[in-house]
């Protein structure tokens, strides 16, 4: 509730007759006075300032003026608890009237974003940038505006790891980003790209946004090895296979990944050597929580990569192997490393086969293509029994011949008057 002094100032404008400047200043005094008192005063009278203003005493056309002041002033203001109440209240008294006051809403849920962030309440941050009307007939939107609009509100969404809204945005973004030529809006609009191919699980696709996004000029040097970081990060999250491989090879080859910690287990991926649990535990600790989340099968994203990375390494030091003896390498069982190993090879990422007869698995040296292998065996066997029957129909033909020649020489008249040619 308004102190009984603002009260009465308040009153006192608001029956007020006069129609010269007298009353506009006595408002902007009144202003200059409240956000002067002590924080826990200031939001109640500023909420009474805002309703007086807003108020039938004050046309639409002496009330803008005053309303900036007031936008202005709670802008300048460091409490993020006084911004919030009295934002909030003042965006509640506008929305009737939204249509007269576009740029003062705009500024004041600008205000409210920052004291929300501020307060790490995202969610509450990003409802309210959403209220700003970007497609309006009573004022020009820029297209670097929505864009940097849209954006803010992705990642706003990202860190409270909601990917399907921050995604929407970053599309209305991208529909519009090949007009803005601003530097730091592309940047921000690549890095929230990654963020959000990380989170859905594309790493590889993560990992080349976040590599490219390592050479840019505009960042310093901590954000640009900050970036190489999470590009080798979700490289070793990806799936083994040739693509993993190539991706790791171009990040071995960057001179920069040795100034990063995670390059010890870059190097023993890219050089398919076997993986130690101690490692594996000490590279989770540097982990997002999504990227420890468990998958559909109760393992995390982590614990099958570096099955898959570990089994790719078997390959490469045996030429066949038991089953129960991979699954003792793994740290799984006999019928888990079948599964994993079946997989692999069914996806083209590891090239062999399985004796489940005997539980041996031969592997072929080779590297996997990448390419799903079920249709290339059908092609293939189809291939084999096309070959055999086209086999049997020549032998066949064959002995029908021999037949022929043998009565044609032992009854020769017969042979003539039966014989078909």
């Amino acid at each position: 509730m308004a102190s009984a002094e603002v009260a009465s100032i308040l009153a006192s404008l608001e029956s007020s007759s006069s129609q010269s400047q007298s009353k506009p200043t006595g408002y902007s005094e009144l202003l200059d006075k409240v956000v002067k008192f002590e924080p826990a005063e200031i939001s109640p009278n500023l909420v009474a300032f805002v309703d007086s203003i807003l108020g039938d005493s004050l046309g639409i056309v002496a009330a803008r003026p005053l309303l900036n002041s007031f936008v202005e002033a709670l802008g300048k203001i460091r409490s993020s608890d006084v911004k919030i109440t009295a934002g909030q209240h003042a965006l509640h008294a506008l929305h009737s009237k939204v249509v007269s006051f576009e740029e003062q809403d705009t500024s004041l849920r600008e205000i409210l974003a920052d004291a929300y962030q501020e307060q790490e309440d995202y969610l509450e941050a990003a409802k309210a940038l959403q209220g700003i009307q970007l497609e309006s007939s009573q004022r020009r939107v820029s297209d670097d505006s929505k864009v940097r609009t849209w954006i803010r509100i992705c990642r706003l969404y990202l860190e409270e790891d909601d990917t399907m809204s921050a995604e929407s945005y970053l599309n209305r973004a991208k529909s519009l980003l090949y007009k803005v030529e601003d530097r730091e809006l592309n940047l921000m609009f690549q890095l929230s790209q990654a963020r959000i191919l990380d989170s859905r699980r594309r790493f590889l696709d993560a990992s080349q946004v976040y590599h490219a996004f390592s050479f840019s000029p505009v960042l310093d040097e901590g954000e640009r090895t900050r970036a190489l970081s999470s590009a080798i990060i979700c490289a070793v999250l990806a799936p083994a296979g040739p693509q993993r491989s190539r991706a790791l090879a171009k990040l071995y080859k960057d001179e920069r990944a040795l100034q990063v910690e995670e390059f010890g287990i870059l190097e023993k991926m890219f050089l398919d050597r076997l993986l130690s649990p101690a490692e594996v535990s000490k590279f989770a600790d540097k982990l997002s929580p999504h990227q420890l989340a468990p998958t559909a099968d109760g393992s995390t994203v982590l614990a099958k990569a570096v099955i898959e990375h570990n089994l790719l390494g078997a390959s490469r030091l045996y030429n066949n192997i038991g089953v129960a003896e991979l699954g003792t390498l793994l740290g799984l069982d006999a019928e888990k490393a079948e599964e994993y190993a079946a997989r692999m090879l069914e996806q083209g990422r590891l090239t062999g086969r399985i004796d489940q007869i005997d539980g041996v698995i031969f592997f072929d040296g080779r590297e996997g293509s990448g390419e799903r292998t079920i249709a290339v065996q059908n092609n293939q066997m189809a291939s084999r029994a096309l070959r055999r029957w086209d086999s049997n129909v020549q032998g066949l033909a064959e002995e029908v011949e021999k037949v022929s020649s043998i009565l044609q020489s032992e009854e020769p008249f017969n042979a003539s008057t039966n014989l078909v040619c």
